[in-house]
This record gives C-alpha cells, structure tokens and sequence, in this order.
C-alpha cells in the first residue's frame, strides 16, 4: 500500500462528500483505475470510476498533442509536429518540458474553464504524485520556464500554474509515508522543500500502521518464553515491528508537530474497492 493507494481512497473520500473529483496519474499509468476495479481511458480520456469519481491518466505525447491543439496558432496541424522525430528529439532534450506539459496540464484539470468544448470542471482533482525527487522537479518546472519565457502565452500560463500551486487555497500535498526510518527522514525533508517553495502541506498520512494487541505484561512474557515455536515467533515479529514504527511515528510528530496527522492500517489481506473504500472511511470519508 503506497501514494496510489492513498491517493484512490482521498479521491474516494471526496466523492462520497458530493465533490465532482478527478484522480489524476502520471507517465501514463492507470494503478488507480486498476485499484478501484476499472479499465483506464485513452489519450487523456476522463472516465468515470464511480458516482462523482472520475480517472484520468496524463501522458506526455497526448499532453504535447492537447497543448498544441488548443494553445498553439498557426497551420501546421498538431498531429504532425508531434510524429515529427525532430519536434520529438527538441522536447526530449529540454529540461523539465515533459514536466511542464503534466503540470500543465493538472492545472487546465483543476481550472475552472476548460480547453475541451463541453468538458465540465472538477470540485477536487487528486494528483498521485512521484517520489519525492521528481515531485520537486515537477512543482518547479513552471517557475524554471516562466524565469525563461518573461512574455507571451508560456510566461502568462507558468505564472497562472505557480500561483494555483502556491495558494493554499487551491493547493495542498499530503505527504505518504510508511513509519520506516528512510520513509520518515524523506517525508521530513520534503515538507521542509514544499514549505521553502511556498507549497502548503495538508496532511500527513502514514501508511502501512502496525498495532500491537500485546500488553506491558504480555511483552515482558514473550521477551522470556522459550522455543521456536511459530505463533511465538509471529507475536514477537508483530511486538516488535509496532515499537519500531511507534518510534519512527514519533519522529514524524516531533519534526512535523503542526502538521495533521492520520494512521492507515497495514492491509493483510490485499487491496481491492472496499478496501479503498474502508481507507476513505478512516481519512474523513464518512460512511459509503
């Protein structure tokens, strides 16, 4: 259970709560279509999962195309600058192009006016993010180009998509993260990143939570029972994997104390659309 997982059941959370919303995925992937029990569009089709739930699935060559086509003036068609290998090569080659057409293009989602005749808008677009790494480069590629591109179309969208970005009114990340010592110091050192680029940051949720149903007492009779026998072995494992995540979460608390914070249980037995809806339920979904 990772940023998919989560990123279905908060998109879940939402349109149990009436909010027209939209889960959006990048480099072409459909994990949270697949998680909610649905097959993914085609070329930045916006298919409906369920009542007010709808996936879409960002690639870069549909993006470059669907810019073209309704941002671009001129004759030549979009369709063959986008086969052209040459026009292909030139993008590929840019810095941070193929980020800057997928933030793009998550803004045109999350606007209220639309590029697509009779597209309707979104109440709520959740955007499954990359690790953290690629999510900066992601959130700074219009500020990069717009330094660039001072005039014109290009300067006025980068401007529009780093102020939707930096308001947090429109903007927030929820920051995933197991309650292992490396999760722990990325998702710490992320937030610190967000917060110095003026991203707000919502939430954090800590996934993959293991409890111990074992008292002090219990604790203190397996630390001294004997044998190897299985369901000895498996009480100490489940014993000691809570306290080591106990501590990691106090981390999180400690270095992110103003930040809310919510535990999703590890899933034992897999993970399909009433799991996704019982993780929506415990995000603040309510009842389905």
């Amino acid at each position: 259970m990772g940023r998919s997982t989560v990123a279905a059941a908060i998109a879940a959370a939402g349109a149990r709560a009436g909010r027209r919303t939209l889960v959006a995925e990048l480099a072409g992937r459909a994990d949270v279509a697949g998680l909610l029990g649905a097959e993914p569009g085609h070329g930045l089709d916006e298919v409906m999962l369920g009542r007010d739930l709808y996936h879409v699935s960002i690639d870069r060559q549909a993006t470059l195309r669907d810019y073209l086509d309704h941002e671009v003036p001129g004759p030549l068609p979009a369709g063959r600058l986008t086969r052209s290998r040459t026009f292909a090569l030139l993008i590929d080659a840019t810095p941070g192009m193929g980020e800057l057409l997928s933030i793009g293009k998550v803004w045109e989602l999350a606007g209220k006016r639309r590029r697509r005749s009779g597209a309707r808008p979104y109440d709520l677009v959740v955007l499954d993010g990359p690790a953290s790494g690629q999510l900066m480069g992601l959130l700074r590629a219009p500020r990069t180009f717009g330094a660039i591109a001072r005039m014109g179309p290009v300067a006025r969208q980068t401007k529009g998509i780093n102020r939707m970005l930096t308001d947090p009114a429109q903007t927030g990340v929820v920051l995933v993260a197991a309650p292992e010592q490396m999760a722990v110091t990325e998702a710490v050192a992320l937030a610190s990143d967000l917060r110095s680029d003026g991203v707000a940051v919502d939430q954090v949720v800590i996934n993959r939570t293991v409890a111990s149903p074992f008292s002090r007492e219990d604790e203190q009779t397996l630390a001294g029972a004997g044998g190897e026998d299985a369901a000895l072995s498996s009480a100490r494992w489940l014993d000691e994997r809570a306290g080591v995540q106990r501590q990691q979460m106090s981390r999180l608390t400690e270095d992110l104390d103003d930040i809310p914070q919510t535990e999703l249980p590890f899933l034992f037995g897999g993970i399909d659309r009433q799991a996704i809806e019982d993780l929506a339920t415990r995000l603040g979904g309510g009842e389905p």
